[in-house]
């Protein structure tokens, strides 16, 4: 369950001069990124442009425009030696969003997380959809600011978007970084019963969603009732749904030698993966796979989980994404990939649909 991103052959021969050279060509490059962002949206400039607002639905002309704006952008990040995060992350401000970044979660790690919203409440639901998205990294490595990309195409289209840090092996081991989860939960629900937030009309009951060891984390705070309590929360009242992208639900026994003492190998704990939970009552869930998943396997986690939900009458989907592998799914909520499979129609569908009251 490694997870890495290929880059090209001219990417790797920039990033082996300095760092230091490196890394200032890259700043450099991510405000000319900024710069041809401003034109792409507007003659007018920045501060006035039209487009500035948050959309959620993206018009034919902005579409054009963003897959201009990328296409423009992608020689720039490869020969200013960014990453391909780096270059995903600037290309997601296309999508203009309001960001509170660093807000904290209680406890002792000092964790925090970044609070994407959108521009405003939702057009047609009663209540605005609140996603809390988990990154991957078998659980040894990730960084919320690592998947801004996602936090501002899912505002984007409507939804407000929590992307909470949680503690790393080898920091910590299973089950720390799902109480992790659930701190950052009630975080944001209190952050959301603020004043300032009621415009947005945030719904109370929340979606999880996750990538790759964050599915896990997902799916087990949706499904395993255990996490939510720690935080003072009740599972009935607080999720709404699940979406899970190339998730990791079922990897017992585990031969990956960075994930294995994660889950105490060869000593697992029962209980404690989300395949566990799918006989008993649950809420909806979305299960997004790839075309192809050297890294995870699609049929004895995603389409394992799928089919155990569905035989026990838990309302499940099972959607793959063509042309997609591990990582490239999760990418596709970037513009750079907007040449991949579609995960923002299923997405969209799926979430609005557990919101279906509408707006007055």
């Amino acid at each position: 369950m490694r997870l890495y991103m290929n880059n090209t052959s001219n990417m790797q021969q920039i990033q082996q001069r300095k760092p230091s050279t490196a890394r200032k060509s890259c700043e450099w490059f991510k405000m000319q990124s900024l710069a041809l962002h401003c034109i792409s949206r507007s003659s007018i400039g920045c501060t006035s442009s039209p487009f500035l607002k948050t959309q959620n639905t993206m018009p034919p002309l902005q579409t054009f425009r963003t897959l201009a704006y990328a296409l423009r952008v992608l020689p720039l990040f490869f020969l200013g030696g960014c990453t391909a995060l780096e270059l995903v992350n600037s290309v997601s401000q296309v999508y203009w969003v309001d960001v509170k970044r660093d807000l904290p979660i209680p406890g002792p790690a000092h964790l925090k997380y970044d609070l994407y919203l959108p521009g405003k409440a939702h057009t047609f639901l009663a209540n605005t959809p609140v996603v809390v998205f988990f990154y991957g990294g078998s659980w040894n490595r990730g960084d919320k600011s690592e998947y801004e990309f996602v936090g501002r195409r899912l505002a984007s289209m409507g939804y407000i978007v929590a992307i909470p840090n949680y503690r790393l092996y080898p920091a910590v081991r299973y089950p720390e970084f799902l109480e992790d989860g659930a701190q950052a939960i009630a975080s944001v629900q209190t952050e959301l019963n603020k004043p300032s937030h009621q415009a947005l009309r945030p719904a109370r009951q929340v979606v999880m969603m996750g990538h790759s060891a964050g599915a896990y984390n997902a799916a087990m705070l949706a499904m395993d009732e255990r996490w939510l309590n720690t935080a003072g929360l009740n599972k009935t009242n607080t999720i709404k749904g699940f979406v899970g992208l190339a998730g990791a639900y079922n990897i017992y026994p585990i031969n990956d030698p960075e994930v294995a003492p994660v889950f105490h190998h060869p000593n697992y704990p029962v209980q404690s993966q989300p395949i566990d939970f799918a006989t008993m009552p649950q809420a909806p869930s979305l299960i997004l796979a790839p075309e192809t998943d050297t890294l995870v396997s699609t049929a004895r986690n995603s389409i394992s989980l799928h089919a155990t939900l569905k035989q026990n009458g838990n309302p499940s989907q099972l959607v793959t994404v063509t042309g997609t592998d591990h990582i490239t799914l999760v990418g596709t909520l970037s513009p750079v990939l907007f040449f991949k499979g579609n995960s923002t129609r299923p997405l969209q569908s799926f979430i609005n649909g557990l919101y279906q009251e509408r707006a007055k």
